[in-house]
């Protein structure tokens, strides 16, 4: 097993003058599962790609352990890469498809069926070894993907959107055996989605990237309860947190007819006059009906989900209406059209810079 470093690596595209990547610096731990997540265009599989050897690297360097990767060709990487459309042979059966990278690296016959059975009894493929791909499903395809990397025992998994194709309750399911398997093997995996359900749920560790620059690296806890700055607040959580641009007053902000208050600290570090609060949807108090505290919001759309209900409302905030969701009882869910006056919870609120977008608080 290994390490895998990247040390300010850079890939800038011929033609391009600003960088994929930039400067793109991680450690990631002997066995740890991390997880790149950002919106489409923001270099996390340009960063997977540089890591196996199929981008150059223009600037910087990756290691693998103690090995400086840099510039070796992939296959003395002693890396495996499960990818989003599979890549199997359509011609081969699954046990050949597994067993392919060892019958290329001249491994005797009986090693090779020996390791694809070991693969296919923890993914679940042994009735399936003598198929061909087109008699399985996408999930099973991704089993057998995964099974030709594990036959490998590469130093390091790299998987690159690896659900994407599959449908939403498969998706799920095999998140939680990737997950499961990998901690089993203990592998260093490094694995790219844009979905941040699927980044927080699986990573031991989180990387999120923006324009090819490393927002916040942390784990999921972490990254949900103290986002770095702005980018990384709305993006992590579903629904997004609820992020309001409010003035600063003596001892604290002005939310709506309430004042909320907020660490000293956070707002002597500001020569705005306003500041963001994010407030997560579940961390705001509904005041009483007849209550003209804190915001008022104006019920749109209710999400009921059972437990739990999501209310999508709009709030005036001077001139402007901003869009807010607030999590309520499933037992006690407003009409839509009516009124809810919700008040941030003392101690949940989130405050960033208005001008650079940066964390404030602790």
């Amino acid at each position: 097993m290994a390490t895998v470093t990247f040390d300010k690596a850079t890939r800038i595209y011929p033609g391009s003058d600003k960088p994929a990547v930039d400067a793109l610096d991680i450690e990631i731990a002997d066995g740890e599962f991390l997880v790149l997540v950002g919106p489409s265009g923001c270099g996390k599989s340009t960063s997977l790609r540089m890591l196996a050897g199929l981008e150059d690297v223009n600037a910087g360097a990756i290691r693998i352990g103690d090995r400086d990767v840099t510039h070796l060709p992939p296959k003395d990487r002693d890396i495996a890469m499960v990818f989003q459309n599979y890549a199997l042979y359509p011609h081969m059966t699954v046990a050949d498809n597994m067993g392919f990278a060892l019958k290329i690296a001249g491994v005797n016959k009986a090693e090779i069926r020996k390791k694809v059975e070991e693969a296919a009894k923890i993914l679940d493929l042994t009735e399936y070894l003598d198929r061909k791909p087109k008699a399985l499903s996408g999930g099973q395809r991704q089993r057998v993907a995964m099974g030709r990397a594990i036959v490998r025992e590469p130093q390091v998994f790299l998987m690159d959107e690896p659900l994407s194709n599959l449908d939403a309750k498969l998706r799920v399911s095999t998140r939680t055996q990737i997950a499961s398997l990998q901690r089993r093997l203990g592998i260093t995996t490094v694995y790219v989605t844009h979905d941040q359900v699927e980044a927080m749920t699986m990573g031991d560790r989180v990387a999120v990237l923006k324009d090819g620059l490393l927002q916040q690296v942390d784990t999921p806890r972490n990254m949900y309860d103290k986002p770095a700055n702005l980018f990384v607040a709305g993006f992590i959580g579903s629904p997004a947190m609820n992020l309001v641009e409010v003035p600063i007053t003596d001892g604290g902000v002005k939310f709506g007819n309430s004042v909320v208050p907020v660490d000293r600290d956070a707002l002597s570090s500001t020569t705005d006059k306003t500041v963001t609060v994010g407030v997560r949807p579940e961390h705001f108090d509904v005041a009483g009906a007849d209550s003209d505290q804190g915001l008022a919001i104006t019920v749109n759309v209710v999400e009921e989900l059972g437990a739990d209900a999501y209310v999508y409302g709009t709030a005036q905030l001077g001139a402007d209406s901003k869009d807010l969701v607030v999590r309520v009882s499933g037992r006690d869910v407003p009409e839509k059209g009516s009124q809810l006056h919700v008040v941030p919870r003392s101690g949940e609120t989130h405050v960033f810079s208005t001008s650079t977008g940066e964390r404030l608080s602790d």
